[in-house]
């Protein structure tokens, strides 16, 4: 399982990096899907709620819920930073 997952990270994670690094908009995107995201696993945690991984016999832990939801709202946070707040300038060399 372990290097399909890494495999998943360098196919899908590389570029959905380099698209969130290159485009504000695309910064925007990712702040709204990771709110969305990170409350969607607090309320996992907070009703106990055990999620199925589909295709496995595997079960995600509501603490695992709640770490999830932890790690989503700090990186919408640093989204919502440089999404929406944070304006790059450009330096005349």
């Amino acid at each position: 399982m372990l290097p399909y997952l890494v495999a998943a990270i360098i196919v899908i994670g590389l570029p959905t990096l380099y698209v969130a690094m290159r485009y504000r908009e695309y910064r925007k995107l990712l702040a709204g899907a990771f709110f969305v995201s990170s409350g969607m696993q607090f309320y996992f945690y907070l009703a106990k709620i055990p999620i199925p991984l589909m295709w496995t016999s595997a079960v995600q832990s509501p603490e695992l819920s709640a770490v999830r939801g932890t790690v989503h709202f700090v990186l919408f946070l640093i989204c919502l930073y440089f999404g929406w707040f944070f304006r790059g300038g450009r330096r005349a060399d």
